[in-house]
């Protein structure tokens, strides 16, 4: 699924962003170095009509984002500016966060707490608002890059109804499949590693269960990704990307607590890098909403669809009848 775009972004991350880079803006640190590097290599314009790419060409660079826990919302500003071009507004510089607010005084953000704006929807209507501008509040949980934001915006214009809320879901679901690949990995290598009563523990049959019930998760996360991503151009199909997030969101808590089942105690320590990847995972679980929520709607449209198809034969039945 590489391409030359994620090879050079992923060169770009494993030396610029490692778990030690990760940690420090986890901890409160500024991200500019990282975004400078980031920005300077014109990654967050990858959507914008010179580039020339599509949902289906930036999926692996998504997923390299996952892979490495990149602790910036570089993928919500890909398609922030995509959506302020698109709308014709200014570009703002730094690193921006999707948020899509509903009847509640203030919005959760994934990897809000090292943006420069925010690009909020509420109905049909979108606005930027700067970090100066927006009261901000952490979640209270260790490294949760996520926030509450609430203030006025600096500008508004019309937006498809939803629009960031598809958008979220998409990206979310290809970070989650490069995050639960990087679980995976540091599974299966400490299985091969770690060794007890004379032999690795990967060659137990438990283990092996694990392991190999993990793989399927993951297959199936990638190609729930690949769904999400799929179709030409940037905006992504509200289906597509309903069908991706309810996938991934639905693997995390299993992959989650299989790698930490293998891992024992080790997987929850601070210097160890696993729990980097996990509570990345369950944070991007929730945003734009969680598996229950994505459910809900993908029951919706397959009632909808079966009631339109009742519909369709019964005319077809009553214009068969009146004919004979």
């Amino acid at each position: 699924m590489e391409n030359v775009y994620s090879d050079a972004l992923e060169a770009l991350l494993r030396d610029a962003c490692t778990p030690a880079v990760v940690r420090d803006i986890e901890g409160g640190r500024s991200a500019s170095t990282l975004w400078d590097a980031l920005h300077e290599s014109g990654f967050a314009d990858s959507l914008l009509p010179d580039a020339g790419l599509s949902l289906a060409d930036v999926l692996p660079m998504l997923m390299a984002m996952g892979q490495y826990a990149l602790p910036l919302p570089l993928a919500q500003t890909m398609f922030a500016r995509a959506v302020l071009h698109a709308a014709g507004h200014e570009i703002p510089a730094g690193p921006i966060a999707l948020a899509t607010l509903e009847d509640v005084p203030r919005t959760h953000v994934a990897d809000g707490a090292s943006a420069a704006w925010f690009l909020i929807q509420r109905g049909d209507v979108a606005w930027l608002l700067a970090r100066d501008d927006a009261t901000m509040q952490s979640t209270g949980v260790h490294g949760d890059l996520t926030v509450s934001i609430a203030g006025k915006p600096s500008m508004s214009f019309p937006l498809p109804h939803g629009l960031l809320r598809t958008i979220g879901a998409t990206l979310h679901t290809a970070l989650m499949a490069g995050a639960m690949s990087r679980v995976f990995d540091l599974t299966l290598q400490y299985a091969n590693d770690r060794t007890q009563f004379g032999r690795s523990i990967g060659k137990f049959q438990a283990i092996q269960h694990q392991i190999s019930t993990m793989a399927e998760q993951v297959a199936a996360v990638r190609m729930a990704a690949q769904i999400a991503c799929s179709g030409e151009g940037w905006q992504p199909d509200r289906m597509h990307a309903a069908i991706g997030k309810f996938n991934a969101s639905d693997a995390v808590t299993s992959v989650s607590a299989a790698a930490h089942a293998v891992h024992g105690a080790l997987g929850i320590t601070a210097e160890y890098d696993l729990q980097l990847f996990t509570r990345r995972l369950h944070a991007w679980r929730m945003a734009d909403g969680s598996e229950r929520y994505w459910a809900r709607e993908i029951g919706t449209v397959v009632c909808e669809t079966e009631m339109q198809t009742v519909d369709q034969i019964r005319r077809w039945a009553g214009e068969t009848a009146s004919t004979t």
